[in-house]
């Protein structure tokens, strides 16, 4: 049995520190001890017993909680004094240097929070840590001085996650999809080195990774491309190798037959185009960014975005390589071929290619074969969310989230046409749901009650989302010359501050929720497979979402409702919930909660009913 110290290591349970720790308040007064050796001993055997019994490693404030409600309730109050005097004394100390213990233990790998917070992370690489220690001094910051306390305790106790504090002390913002097109066309500068328009399609991967490292190097959040920014450049290709096949030709004598010509150019354009795709794949996942991890890029396979139907077929070539390399995959140093964690890749069903008879069914094909085998890539339904993404002009339109799952709100620009690359979202803060819900049952059942809690709740997430997006006001161009000068996101002046694009629509901000299926199970004891908990579920996504539009509305900043994919703050919110609600059945008897809106992993339904349930809260998220 472990426990987590305050450094974040993870050391074996000692009860003999217990006792020592309970004996040194216990004897320290000056009148006669309160407790006998009798009932230390049971309050040390109960705090044991309760460690074992939550599954999991508590912490040393959990244990220390624990002790002193059982010498209270062993009739000590004057002991229990004592012992929480000295935690305070102890923990003023701590105060003074508040970031001392988390940055040695990381450097030595023992912090056990810092190897399980991001799996993409490797916490023993010395770049890494040079990116942990700066976010271990950014977290510290925001706790002391950049955040109002009231919201530091919320995050602190779990009731709500302020998202990515280990960078919130400098001015960056989260995830976007980056304006490839408008880089490639019209030229970019990296690292003050201009960089024109490419001349084959192979130069335009390349310079398109370099963009993706500069990119991730600026902002703390994923980023998304389209490959049909990169498919008008398999027709400069195509007209450059022509050119050089007929000059050969030419060269040596013979006669530049179009036949001919026209397969040896289209031989050797594809093998330009698995150059291209290869450079982009192993570039990647090689690249070390000033975050310490590889990009995190997802690509973006629609047709639909293509311009003509030349650029279509070669799009569909560029896509169908990219799915083989994918399903060959990459090999590890071992020399075997393994599955790579990024790039992440979304493929759009639409009229196109999701029927035999389709022009495109066999992409459809070898997207399914290569989803089998390697778990990308993911899919978005044109059809749906053409339904479901109306912009003001009243149309429908298809395109990517941003890296992982975040999508921009539709946006038409001053000259009323649609825009989503060049865009941005400034930041997430995440309600815990489930403690609003266990919030208002202490005393009983009372939707009412919830629904009070919940408003609370809200304004306190709203006033978190300001701090960021204050955080962000102000900010000059030049904090990311690439982000905001040179094309990524906008192509401002030196020295001009980003805040138009922080207001109107451009950028998005987002609320998160999660654990949408304890909250409603501890309201009402139904899942949200049953009518009745689908109901309130829906009601609750629907109050959500009105909370976005009024501030939307007041503020004309551009909130949106988010489903947040927890990682490892699911731990971190189930293990608060215990320790402010005890162990609730269906409710807080597990160490994680369930993302969003998501069906409980426990659930037995097929995968076609629960596509078919989660599907009437998705157009709400």
């Amino acid at each position: 049995m472990k426990i987590v110290k305050r450094s974040g290591i993870e050391t074996e349970f000692d009860r003999e520190k217990i006792r020592v720790a309970i004996e040194k308040a216990n004897e320290s007064g000056d009148k006669k001890p309160e407790l006998s050796k009798r009932q230390i001993e049971y309050i040390v055997n109960v705090i044991e017993d309760h460690c074992e019994e939550m599954g999991r490693s508590l912490s040393v404030e959990e244990i220390q909680e624990l002790v002193e409600t059982h010498i209270i309730l062993q009739g000590a109050p004057e002991t229990a004094k004592r012992y929480i005097r000295y935690r305070f004394t102890r923990n003023l100390a701590r105060v003074a240097n508040t970031t001392d213990n988390q940055i040695l233990s990381l450097i030595e790998c023992n912090n056990e929070e810092v190897k399980q917070e991001n799996s993409n992370k490797n916490p023993t690489v010395n770049s890494v840590q040079r990116d942990y220690m700066a976010g271990e001094v950014s977290k510290d910051l925001a706790k002391r001085i950049l955040l109002p306390p009231d919201i530091v305790q919320a995050h602190e106790d779990g009731i709500i996650h302020f998202h990515d504090a280990d960078y919130y002390a400098q001015h960056m913002h989260n995830c976007d999809l980056v304006n490839l097109e408008d880089m490639l066309q019209n030229g970019t500068v990296i690292s003050g080195t201009m960089i024109e328009k490419p001349h084959s399609f192979s130069t335009a991967c390349n310079i398109s990774t370099q963009i993706i490292a500069q990119v991730a190097s600026s902002q703390y959040g994923g980023q998304s491309i389209s490959l049909a920014h990169l498919a008008p450049f398999v027709q400069v290709s195509r007209e450059k190798i022509r050119k050089e096949t007929i000059e050969t030709i030419m060269a040596s004598g013979g006669v530049a037959d179009d036949i001919i010509v026209s397969q040896i150019v289209e031989r050797n354009l594809r093998k330009e185009i698995q150059r291209g795709v290869q450079t982009l794949q192993y570039q990647v996942v090689t690249l070390m960014t000033t975050n310490g991890q590889a990009p995190f890029i997802t690509v973006f396979m629609y047709l639909g975005e293509a311009k003509n139907e030349q650029e279509k077929r070669d799009l569909a070539i560029i896509i169908e390589e990219t799915l083989l390399q994918r399903y060959q995959g990459v090999k590890n140093e071992a020399g075997v071929y393994i599955t790579p964690a990024f790039p992440k890749l979304i493929y759009v069903l639409e009229e196109d290619n999701i029927t035999p008879e389709s022009p495109y069914w066999y992409l459809t094909e070898l997207s399914a074969k290569c989803t089998a085998k390697r778990l990308v890539p993911d899919y978005i339904s044109e059809k749906i969310m053409l339904k479901l993404k109306v912009d003001s002009n009243g149309d429908g339109h298809c395109y990517t989230c941003m890296g992982c799952r975040s999508f921009l709100t539709p946006y038409v620009d001053e000259e009323g046409k649609p825009k989503y690359y060049g865009r941005f979202n400034q930041g997430v803060v995440t309600i815990n749901l489930v403690d609003a819900a266990c919030s208002a049952i202490v005393d009983g059942k009372d939707i009412e009650k919830f629904w009070q809690i919940l408003d609370e709740r809200l304004e306190l997430c709203h006033r978190a989302l300001q701090c960021r997006h204050e955080r962000l006001e102000g900010t000059r161009s030049d904090a990311a010359p690439i982000l905001w000068q040179h094309g990524a996101l906008a192509r401002l002046e030196k020295g001009e501050c980003i805040d138009k694009l922080l207001h109107g629509g451009y950028s998005t901000i987002s609320l998160g929720y999660a654990g949408l299926w304890e909250c409603v199970y501890a309201l009402t004891g139904k899942k949200l497979t049953e009518p009745e908990g689908e109901k309130l579920g829906l009601e609750i996504m629907q109050k959500l979402n009105d909370a976005c539009a009024k501030w939307k509305e007041a503020e004309n900043i551009h909130y949106s409702l988010y489903g947040t994919p927890l990682e490892s703050t699911t731990y971190k919110f189930a293990k608060c919930l215990q320790k402010r609600f005890g162990k609730i059945k269906g409710v807080t008897d597990r160490n994680y909660i369930t993302n969003s809106y998501h069906i409980h992993v426990t659930e037995e339904i097929d995968a076609f009913q629960k596509l078919a349930t989660e599907s009437k809260f998705q157009a709400l998220s």
